[in-house]
């Protein structure tokens, strides 16, 4: 099973995740199974709250492959390029984003590598994340 987390905190942030679902769904071609939508405040940045959302389907990709592809559906949303930034300090610099899509777990793959680092580290650091996913788990399970 493949997890991914949407965020937006730009613009209409409903619409934003219901375009970033149907994208996902039209460029993979799979059926997506959704927790709730849940709002939470930015983290790391002071901006407007979060709408998040954890997506749940089955699939055989290949971690880049699913990356670029997330990528690519955030850019056509008209999210601009980005990597990660840090401060002098080390921490992450966050910044408002129309969307954000993260891959959560993909089929056991552990990896930690400059582009991407699978499970995502959010999973860990933030409870909602978790409780996300498992309300998309719960889906698949029915």
């Amino acid at each position: 099973m493949i997890y991914l987390l949407l965020g937006t905190d730009m613009g209409d942030r409903s619409a934003n995740l219901s375009s970033a679902r149907e994208l996902l769904s039209q460029e993979l071609g799979v059926r997506l199974l959704c927790s709730e939508v849940l709002e939470t405040e930015a983290i790391g940045f002071d901006g407007p709250a979060f709408l998040n959302q954890a997506v749940a389907f089955d699939g055989d990709f290949e971690p880049c492959d699913l990356l670029h592809r997330c990528h690519g559906i955030e850019a056509a949303m008209g999210r601009k390029p980005h990597k990660a930034v840090y401060d002098s300090e080390g921490r992450r610099i966050y910044a408002p984003r129309i969307i954000d899509i993260d891959i959560l777990h993909l089929n056991g793959v552990v990896m930690d590598e400059p582009e991407l680092t699978i499970p995502h580290k959010q999973v860990f650091q933030r409870p909602f994340v978790l409780g996300l996913m498992q309300q998309a788990a719960a889906k698949a399970m029915k």
